[in-house]
């Protein structure tokens, strides 16, 4: 499967039209959408780039995707996949945007929602795992340690993530491969192939 993952639009429509020339290039499957569409909303700013994208698209919010901004992403033609398993061609996607350490934590060890996390390849993020592709500044790290351990305990093949605009790039351990792709900054996304094995082609 090839996918085009991006995050942090912060609204803005010339990253829009930057994501709409990567897919006519690249062609991907999917497009995985993880986080900060907008700039603290308004609703009717996700659901118009969002139906800007053509294909299989689906979201996580972000930090500042304001709660009207869910209810844009709803009038789409994306799926919102927080908090969902969703499954496309034999792929497995869990949204899990990380926003809240307190949220994340709770809807993990809800023993009710444990069969979602079983088998999962990919788990969509907007904030990183602590310690991959998330350095802020001066050595410090700005990703979740409750994702990190969740990322530990399942195994997904593959973490896709944003937020922290200044370390786009991707990382692996021995199970997982972790690729930030934000467009905060100098980025335009990530193309993944995930095939039996993972190889990744960041977007300049």
């Amino acid at each position: 499967m090839k996918i085009f993952a991006v995050a942090d639009i912060h609204g803005a429509q010339y990253r829009v039209n930057e994501i709409r020339n990567v897919i006519e290039k690249h062609n991907p499957d999917i497009i995985c959408v993880c986080g900060d569409i907008t700039q603290f909303g308004p609703g009717e700013v996700a659901t118009l780039l969002l139906d800007q994208l053509p294909g299989k698209v689906i979201v996580v919010p972000g930090n500042i995707d304001t709660s009207d901004v869910i209810d844009g992403i709803k009038k789409s033609h994306a799926d919102n996949v927080q908090q969902n398993r969703f499954e496309f061609k034999g792929v497995s996607f869990l949204g899990l945007n990380g926003v809240s350490d307190n949220e994340t934590f709770s809807f993990y060890s809800n023993p009710v929602n444990r069969a979602v996390f079983k088998h999962i390849d990919v788990l969509m993020t907007h904030v990183p795992p602590y310690g991959f592709q998330d350095n802020i500044f001066l050595g410090k790290h700005g990703g979740s340690k409750i994702l990190y351990e969740i990322m530990q305990e399942i195994k997904p093949r593959l973490v896709l993530c944003g937020h922290i605009h200044e370390n786009p790039g991707y990382a692996k351990t021995k199970d997982t491969v972790i690729v930030n792709c934000s467009m905060g900054k100098r980025g335009k996304g990530a193309i993944v192939h995930l095939e039996e094995d993972i190889s990744v082609e960041m977007i300049n």
